[in-house]
C-alpha cells in the first residue's frame, strides 16, 4: 500500500479543471481497491479550519478581488472565488474519499512519513541533516 500525499494547491487545481476527472477516477480507483492510502495534512485541515473561523469572527474579511501587497496592520482578506473554490475542492475530496481516509494523522505516524521523506531526499542528494522535508 502507498500513502498519498498532495498539497492544498494541487487539490484546488484538480478540482478546477473538468479535464483531470480521468485522473482523479483513477485515484478514486486506488483508494478503493486499497492500493493508495491520501494523507491529508494536519496543517490543512488548521488552514480551512482557521480561515472558517475567522471569516465567521469577522478577522478576514471576504472580497470580490484582492490587492497586494497589503499594507502593514490591514485586515486579512479572502477572494470570494477562491473561497468558493476551496469549499467546493474540500467537499470532494471528502465526497470522493471519505473523511477518514483524510486524517488527521497523529504524532507517530507524522514521524514515519517525515523519516521516510528525509531518506528519499538523501538518496536523491540532499545532505541527511537537511530538515526541510
Amino acid at each position: 500500500m502507498f500513502k498519498m500525499l498532495i498539497d492544498t494547491c494541487v487539490w484546488l487545481d484538480l478540482a478546477k479543471d473538468p479535464r483531470q476527472a480521468p485522473l482523479l477516477s483513477v485515484v478514486e480507483e486506488m483508494v478503493k481497491i486499497g492500493m493508495v492510502t491520501l494523507i491529508m495534512p494536519r496543517l490543512v485541515l488548521d488552514e480551512f479550519r482557521r480561515m472558517r473561523i475567522g471569516i465567521e469572527e469577522g478577522a478576514i474579511k471576504v472580497v470580490d478581488k484582492e490587492t497586494y501587497p497589503r499594507p502593514a496592520g490591514a485586515q486579512e482578506t479572502i477572494q470570494r472565488d477562491v473561497l468558493k473554490g476551496a469549499k467546493k475542492a474540500a467537499r470532494n475530496v471528502e465526497r470522493r474519499y471519505g473523511k477518514k481516509n483524510l486524517g488527521p494523522w497523529d504524532d507517530f505516524e507524522w514521524g514515519m512519513i517525515n523519516g521516510k521523506l528525509s531518506a528519499l531526499r538523501w538518496i536523491l542528494g540532499d545532505e541527511w541533516d537537511m530538515l526541510d522535508t
